[in-house]
């Protein structure tokens, strides 16, 4: 299924955050586990899958394939999508604040 504009996987999210500096595979596990703070760890099976997707919706190109490895990088419409979902994510963490006003009255 393409990306069709709506919220974001995870993967996708932390694929596309990891990629504001182009990376290869194995460094791009280890970029998006430091970007989450540990909290992602994203094996190769998930990453190639995630990789395939959203080259195939332009959100990511080959920045190099040297036959051995490929670099990756983010297009233009790739940071467009990473900023709407990152606005999205914001505006529900803001939605949210009511739960610690809630936390207030105890």
């Amino acid at each position: 299924m393409a990306y069709n504009g709506g919220p974001m996987t995870e993967a996708m999210y932390y694929v596309l955050l990891a990629l504001m500096n182009p990376n290869h595979g194995y460094q791009l596990m280890q970029a998006i586990t430091e970007v989450s703070n540990g909290r992602v760890i994203m094996g190769p099976g998930t990453l190639y899958g995630v990789l395939t997707r959203m080259q195939k919706d332009r959100l990511i190109s080959l920045a190099e394939d040297d036959g051995r490895r490929k670099t990756y990088q983010i297009t233009p419409e790739g940071e467009k999508a990473l900023r709407i979902e990152f606005g999205r994510l914001k505006a529900m963490i803001q939605n949210g604040s009511i739960l610690e006003e809630g936390d207030e009255n105890e």
